[in-house]
């Protein structure tokens, strides 16, 4: 089955608007240099009219040179700056060879400084049109329309590596539906978002259940790997793309760096923990949000601490053990939102636990006070953690921290979220909050540590605004 929103249509949409651009952004260019006579000054101007041949062989060249740079081919998974890196090279390379077809032909209306402003008007445009794209995409997206609908087969690291990534790239645009194992209950990754539909060898009853599949993942394991061709024709039987991931020696993809030496193609293991320099980075960033804001937390701190004493008697702080890097133990404080002896009831409200996995959450928690509803909802009862992260025993962004209980349920996969410091905030913390498995909420916990960068906290840390304002998923 198509989807309505398929690479096709996408490209031609996007051809179609950059044929607009290339000549709103000729026009623009007149207008700076003739109207508005930036950068250099001129007494002579010339009718717009005695451009038009030359605006019309500039879209003719830099049609050309944007079908030879692939500037239209969309790759899923790259990000903006590449595509516009992209569209300034071909954009460039238009330009380029127009001067040269100017200086040749001589034609009587000629102003280079015009081209030059064509490139930055028409780099400009068109980078923004690619960021409008893909922003609208991912709302679509995330509303699930026009996503490719997608089945993994495989439950290992590899698979696990796929659907983490559809869990934290919406942007991708495909809408995860199931996965297939291999056989083995332990790798079963949980019911969710992302269910468990049985076995690799099912494949072809799916898909005959499962008509408006477009996109399967054979992420199988090495030792299943003969087994790959037969799946891919079944695939074809039924009109849907196969994407086969290969599984290099059952690490994940992340830790695999592909090079040559002199033509001879080697592959690489890398270390995909953060480096000396990356952690200092990500402490520096630590330490100046939390001095930004120690003020106006301060300030909440004591309206918090003045509320919660009025309503209920007890410390107003709620100090906890919990797991932090590499397993070693520390004290994680928070507002106490609950009754004082809150811990002691919670053997007796285990069947009313609402989350999937070793955690233990109730949505309307009866050991709640009035003030902790209110400060949970705003996730006020987290700000005391700002302490935890100046000491250095978390970090504003990270996976968040477990008590140890929970750790002592964890399967090995799990274990991987405790590479590096927890945090206040995570990367499932603004994909769903309590509303995601614990399974989905390891799965993105992992993927921030294989795919970390400044850019990535930064990016979480706007994002829990919103979330914490309108409360989604926090109880």
């Amino acid at each position: 089955m198509n989807n309505p929103l398929g690479n096709k249509a996408i490209r031609d949409f996007t051809i179609l608007t950059d044929l607009v651009l290339f000549n709103v952004g000729f026009f623009l260019a007149y207008v700076a240099r003739y109207q508005f006579q930036w950068l250099l000054p001129t007494t002579f101007i010339v009718p717009y009219q005695d451009y038009l041949s030359q605006q019309i062989l500039l879209t003719f060249l830099l049609i050309i040179t944007f079908s030879q740079n692939k500037a239209w081919r969309r790759r899923r998974g790259e990000f903006w700056v590449d595509e516009s890196s992209r569209v300034l090279y071909a954009t460039a390379a238009g330009i380029a060879l127009m001067m040269a077809l100017t200086f040749l032909i001589r034609p009587l209306a000629f102003s280079r400084l015009l081209l030059a402003w064509a490139l930055v008007f028409i780099f400009a445009l068109v980078s923004l049109a690619r960021l409008a794209r893909r922003s609208a995409l991912t709302t679509l997206y995330l509303r699930g329309i026009g996503t490719d609908r997608s089945l993994i087969v495989g439950s290992g690291e590899v698979g696990r590596s796929v659907i983490r990534t559809l869990l934290a790239r919406p942007d991708l645009g495909f809408q995860a539906v199931g996965y297939l194992d291999e056989g083995d209950s332990e790798n079963n990754i949980g019911s969710g978002r992302i269910p468990h539909l049985g076995n690799w060898t099912q494949l072809e009853e799916i898909l005959c259940c499962q008509p408006r599949l477009h996109t399967v993942f054979i992420a199988l394991p090495s030792h299943l790997h003969h087994h790959i061709e037969r799946l891919v024709r079944v695939c074809q039987r039924y009109e849907v793309q196969a994407r086969v991931v290969p599984d290099l020696f059952q690490m994940s993809l992340n830790q695999v760096e592909f090079n040559n030496m002199a033509g001879i193609p080697m592959l690489s293991v890398r270390d995909i923990r953060l480096s000396q320099s990356s952690q200092a980075l990500k402490r520096l960033l630590d330490l100046a949000v939390v001095l930004i804001l120690a003020v106006p937390g301060l300030l909440v701190t004591a309206l918090v601490v003045v509320a919660i004493k009025l309503e209920s008697p007890g410390p107003a702080f709620f100090w906890q053990e919990r797991i932090g890097k590499d397993g070693k133990p520390f004290q994680m404080v928070k507002f106490r939102s609950m009754i004082v002896d809150a811990e002691n009831l919670k053997e007796s409200l285990l069947a009313m636990n609402e989350a999937s996995g070793p955690i233990f959450k109730i949505r309307n928690d009866p050991r709640l006070t009035r003030v902790g509803k209110v400060i949970r909802r705003l996730s006020l009862d987290e700000l005391p953690q700002f302490y935890n992260v100046f000491k250095g025993d978390m970090s504003l962004v990270g996976p968040r921290p477990p008590l140890a209980e929970e750790v002592a349920q964890y399967q090995p996969w799990h274990r991987q979220r405790l590479e590096v410091r927890g945090g206040i905030t995570g990367l499932w913390q603004v994909s769903g909050r309590s509303d995601l498995t614990f399974d989905e909420q390891c799965l993105l916990d992992i993927y921030y540590i294989e795919n970390w960068s400044l850019a990535l906290d930064l990016r979480i840390i706007l994002q829990t605004i919103p979330y914490s304002l309108f409360g989604r998923g926090a109880y």
